[in-house]
């Protein structure tokens, strides 16, 4: 049987270099040891042997999130992100793939944080399509110099990142442009107006918000009510055509598929968000 390592439980620890110490302390794994205490999660669901496979591998998140800190977000919350990436890889981890954790936790290590940073950064409302996601995470390695894109640049990085150009130049003005402080700051200059001052939202009181969700939620039952109502084809065709995140079908498309033409397809829509709209107004 291979020797089980010491793993500490760590203590609580001051700051962010202390953290990166206090991890590089952990010992690494050989691939026996490795395999050995994957076996025991696997087979016999052991936390302990989930612990070790965890506590040796937390130098690489801290290695995976340094390569994030241009986004601004504090060091320790990309790490505390990626941890929970590595946790979710440990879990999944098979022993007898014959592929090694570091490799198999590193797509969960960054799928973690690439989630975090799209929800906390302020260009997270333009990357909503994988294309744009793509995009936001490879723009600036795909800069040659720090100078304004050419035409041409443009044009290559829509290419290459299957996105339109004018993506790519919104893009590239929100990360060219500079932040704005939203309050006045510690000075007590009361005469200066800031940002904030215009920002005062009543829609955030405690009954707007319930009414808010209340409204949200008819809402949803009444477009699933309306889109029961339709015929299998025509609902069909509507969700295609307008409920769908990414690549919504054309009428050509749709014509194609379903053997009628495109003027067909749009007769049938026509019709079908017509019956929806007086079902959600009755």
């Amino acid at each position: 049987m291979t020797q089980a390592l010491a793993f500490p439980v760590p203590n609580a620890l001051g700051n962010i270099d202390q953290y990166v110490q206090a991890v590089n302390r952990y010992p690494l794994l050989t691939e026996e040891q490795e395999h050995a205490l994957a076996l025991r999660l696997h087979d016999e669901n052991d936390l302990d042997a989930a612990r070790q496979l965890v506590l040796s591998h937390l130098r690489l998140v801290v290695s995976i999130a340094r390569n994030y800190l241009g986004y601004g977000l504090p060091h320790a919350d990309l790490i505390q992100e990626g941890n929970v990436g590595l946790m979710k890889a440990v879990k999944r981890f098979d022993p007898d793939r014959g592929v090694r954790l570091v490799s198999f936790a590193m797509h969960w290590i960054k799928a973690e944080i690439h989630e975090y940073i799209l929800k906390n950064w302020r260009l997270v409302k333009i990357a909503t399509t994988k294309a744009q996601r793509k995009l936001f995470f490879n723009l600036r390695s795909m800069r040659t110099d720090t100078s304004t894109l050419s035409p041409e640049d443009v044009r290559g990085i829509a290419s290459k990142l299957g996105v339109k150009p004018e993506e790519v130049i919104e893009m590239e003005t929100r990360f060219s442009g500079g932040e704005v402080a939203i309050d006045r700051g510690s000075d007590d200059d009361d005469e200066r107006m800031a940002p904030i001052d215009w920002l005062a939202d009543e829609s955030a009181e405690p009954v707007e918000v319930l009414e808010s969700l209340q409204t949200e939620r008819l809402a949803d039952e009444g477009l699933k009510g309306a889109l029961a109502d339709l015929d299998e084809r025509s609902r069909a065709i509507v969700q295609r055509r307008w409920l769908v995140e990414d690549n919504p079908a054309t009428l050509h498309e749709l014509a194609a598929e379903y053997g009628v033409s495109a003027e067909r397809i749009r007769q049938i829509e026509a019709k079908a968000m017509q019956k929806m709209r007086l079902a959600l107004t009755a």
